[in-house]
């Protein structure tokens, strides 16, 4: 019996290899778009970490610059020297003042007390200007040991210590240059205190939430960072709303046909870095939260570290 072509082996294979590719598309498109469009993870983010803006509170030339551009440096470790010959020079001239008014407050309060003892033999006139005299005189000593506490904190603050941690990056001072005290000389990004922060649409926020796994890859390196979700950001700028004239909104009209997501940022702590990932501050990376999370490497627990101490490790030469 002749079988249909249609029910013959050849043409059944070739249906069930079209069906099956078919269907392998349909499935890597579904794939796709619920990667692309619903798991949670965005190209968008950036490697931060706290910069002190490292500033003098004193003024004057520049004496010293023990350290240099990019170096490594502990709290307490002294950044740099601010003319503190002058500085000493105003804290001794302060410390005698308050000698000075120190024996002017001994000598008014010696003569008021034998004022008072010698009672009716003194007029009143007199006993009352030793008084005052000796008031006076308190006031002055007072007024003299701010000024020695004034000019040992400006002796201190003459010489800049770095407030924690860190490295010291964009130096540009110099021994004679002129510091100004409030304005930055240098910046001191904190070894501890690296962080990222991903960008992701607006319609991806449902599938985010606070304690969730997460792990980073920095562009350029294929090794997985862990962490997790520390929190998500209340509130972005609105563009197209300013304030006018008469404190009323000014909204700028918008005509788009396609509405495009905003992006919100979601801060990620970082828990544990693979051994010898270097990183910096303001680095690309690509994050992925909650289930779009891929396992990190397997590593040994020993390999795991803090980004202080891998930052640590990657600094000291081999």
């Amino acid at each position: 019996m002749k079988l249909p072509n249609a029910l013959r082996p050849a043409a059944i294979g070739k249906f069930a290899v079209t069906a099956a590719v078919v269907a392998a598309a349909v499935y890597a498109g579904w794939q796709l778009w619920v990667h692309y469009e619903v798991e949670p993870w965005t190209r968008d983010g950036r490697v931060k970490a706290y910069v002190v803006q490292v500033a003098p509170d004193v003024s004057g030339l520049v004496t010293a610059v023990p350290v240099r551009d990019n170096q490594d440096v502990k709290a307490g470790d002294v950044l740099f020297e601010i003319d503190r010959a002058r500085f000493q020079l105003a804290f001794d001239q302060a410390e005698a003042s308050v000698r000075s008014q120190q024996v002017a407050r001994e000598q008014a309060l010696r003569d008021a007390k034998r004022n008072r003892s010698l009672g009716q033999l003194v007029a009143a006139e007199a006993l009352e200007q030793s008084q005052t005299k000796l008031q006076q005189t308190e006031a002055a000593l007072a007024q003299a040991e701010v000024q020695l506490n004034t000019a040992r904190l400006n002796l201190e603050r003459s010489r800049v210590l770095a407030v924690t941690d860190g490295r010291v990056t964009n130096l540009d001072l110099r021994a004679g240059s002129y510091a100004s005290a409030g304005h930055g000389v240098m910046a001191l990004v904190d070894a501890s205190s690296f962080y990222v922060e991903g960008y992701f649409e607006e319609t991806k926020l449902p599938g985010i939430h606070e304690g969730d796994r997460a792990t980073v890859t920095l562009m350029g390196d294929s090794r997985q960072i862990r962490g997790h979700v520390e929190s998500i950001a209340l509130g972005i700028a609105d563009r197209d709303r300013s304030t006018g004239a008469n404190l009323l909104p000014n909204v700028n009209p918008t005509f788009n046909w396609v509405r495009l997501a905003q992006r919100i940022p979601v801060r990620v702590k970082i828990d544990e870095v693979p051994a010898g990932v270097r990183l910096v501050a303001g680095q690309t990376a690509t994050v992925a939260v909650g289930a779009a999370a891929a396992p990190a490497q397997t590593q040994a627990k020993a390999q795991a570290k803090t980004p202080a101490q891998t930052q640590t490790d990657a600094r000291q030469p081999s």
